[in-house]
């Protein structure tokens, strides 16, 4: 029986992106080449859990119920997630950004992104913000407990104006938008059996479309290079 590990953010970003990649990646550890990813966008996600942890739900949103920010950056295991047909299982392992308590003792998981606003962000993040719900409400043994998880949602900061400091420094500035991101349990282990599915296949399946790592990789193979 195969036992493979999850990353929420290859749930959304590779899962979409090139099944074949996914399965390569989780199955035999062949990863895409790591492509450059400029640090002020680390810088400032950091800055952004700085600014919130240890203070009052509602500096992230006036919608949230009371409460506080309570962690950030903390790393998260699930319980191994069983395939109903094969008995292969996965497991979650990532990092979540900031979790909060809310006043009645539930707590709720924020993930924070430098992004402007988009009508579909709340569906395409949900599958990484449900894994971190998943993993902290069944975890492995021994690893982050927290429940129950009442609330899922993205903090979204659109940097939109620069202006200058009097000593010369640089402020940049735009609106911090709540976007809430309804809880369904039921539809997010529907959707790991949906990978566990996969994963169990012998063969990787076929590339996406638009992946452009697999059409090098084809590229390659047939001029010889």
């Amino acid at each position: 029986m195969g036992q493979w590990k999850l990353s929420p953010s290859d749930l959304t970003f590779l899962w979409d992106e090139c099944k074949r990649c996914f399965y390569l990646k989780v199955r035999h550890d062949f990863r895409r080449p790591s492509a450059p990813f400029p640090a002020i966008f680390g810088l400032i996600d950091q800055k952004m859990k700085d600014i919130y942890l240890g203070h009052s739900t509602r500096r992230i949103s006036p919608d949230l119920p009371e409460g506080k920010a309570i962690m950030s950056g903390r790393w998260v295991t699930s319980a191994p997630i069983i395939h109903s047909v094969s008995g292969n299982s996965a497991f979650i392992l990532g990092i979540f950004d900031t979790v909060v308590q809310f006043d009645d003792g539930s707590f709720g998981v924020v993930d924070f992104k430098t992004t402007t606003v988009k009508s579909d962000h709340v569906n395409f993040y949900s599958r990484q913000l449900h894994a971190y719900a998943y993993a902290l409400k069944h975890p492995m043994p021994g690893k982050l407990h927290l429940h129950p998880v009442t609330r899922l949602g993205l903090l979204c900061f659109d940097p939109r104006e620069m202006s200058e400091q009097p000593d010369g420094g640089l402020n940049l500035m735009g609106p911090a938008t709540w976007l809430e991101c309804p809880l369904d349990e039921v539809s997010f282990v529907a959707f790991i059996d949906e990978v566990l599915t996969l994963l169990t296949l012998p063969e990787a399946p076929e590339a996406g479309t638009d992946c452009a790592y697999c059409s090098y990789r084809d590229a390659s193979r047939n001029t010889g290079f």
